[in-house]
């Protein structure tokens, strides 16, 4: 399985009493599919799976696998602070028919990098998926380096790794890796463009959930080497990308979606709705979404 491109990690919408929205996921499935995504993160961070039950996480899973069929790969997120934790829920993930598990350092242990190469190198060869790495400090508290990820690139059944640190220099330090079995994905939407350009497979996306033609459109500019027209599309992206960094993820993108009417605008404890001062921008960030997918819509079709 080779993972480039434009990968969106899903939020996961409910409806007004707290309950999985299963229609409005399908919905929004298939309009990531129409918007011509090319991987789909279900139940990360984002698709806030601490929030989910078992039985809720292999639901959603088992839709996305149904209604994708095939066309893209299903990635579940399994990351949890134990080892072995992770790896049952890995075995859940491939049970309800996931492609790979997005494993997460385990957030808030702190373990070493000695245990993070044991960590992964365990949940690899015991969870029965491919594995791509994750790597998002400012959350986890923990900071898988390049010399670590190197060590597992190694590993038959790790496929890539997710990087949501920003600095270039990290990125310079991970392209190197990239090989037919292991691919290197941004994680921060900010500098997506920048790491797409220096030669990173893809990235993988909050914003997507909002703007999927237009986010599949600069990944296919910049790995196509049209710089011009990838930083001028992600200058025009850059509005959307502050915005949903306003309040903690998923909030803002949730809420933008609520105002395009395409699932509801509901949490589960500890987040909560966008707070007012930001709902008044609301209208001018969906108007930004029609407006820019519109014209992707246009170009898809000439």
């Amino acid at each position: 399985m080779r993972l480039q491109g434009s990968i969106t990690a899903l939020t996961t919408p409910f409806d007004a009493s707290g309950r999985v929205d299963h229609d409005a996921w399908r919905g929004l499935l298939a309009r990531q599919l129409d918007g011509g995504t090319q991987a789909l993160v279900v139940a990360g961070s984002t698709g806030e799976a601490a929030t989910l039950s078992d039985d809720e996480y292999a639901a959603l899973v088992r839709d996305a696998v149904r209604v994708v069929a095939g066309q893209v790969p299903v990635l579940a997120g399994t990351g949890l602070s134990g080892t072995d934790k992770t790896i049952r829920h890995t075995h859940l993930a491939r049970d309800a028919g996931a492609d790979a598990a997005l494993v997460v350092t385990p957030p808030y242990v702190r373990p070493t990098q000695d245990g993070l190469l044991q960590h992964f190198r365990a949940v690899a060869d015991a969870g029965g998926l491919p594995v791509v790495l994750y790597n998002v400090p400012a959350r986890t508290g923990c900071d898988l380096l390049p010399d670590t990820t190197a060590a597992l690139a190694a590993h038959a059944n790790i496929v890539g790794i997710k990087e949501a640190r920003a600095d270039p220099e990290r990125m310079t330090a991970l392209l190197p890796l990239r090989s037919s079995a292991f691919s290197v994905l941004s994680g921060d939407d900010g500098t997506a463009c920048r790491a797409l350009l220096a030669g990173a497979d893809g990235v993988v996306s909050v914003v997507s959930n909002l703007a999927p033609r237009a986010f599949r459109a600069l990944c296919d500019l910049a790995r196509g080497g049209e710089a011009d027209a990838a930083r001028a599309l992600a200058a025009e992206l850059a509005p959307l990308i502050d915005f949903t960094g306003v309040e903690s993820n998923p909030v803002p993108a949730k809420a933008v979606l609520a105002q395009l009417q395409l699932c509801a605008d509901a949490l589960r404890l500890p987040l909560l709705p966008l707070s007012p001062p930001h709902r008044v921008y609301l209208a001018e960030m969906a108007a930004a979404v029609e407006r820019i997918e519109a014209r992707h819509l246009r170009a898809l079709a000439a």
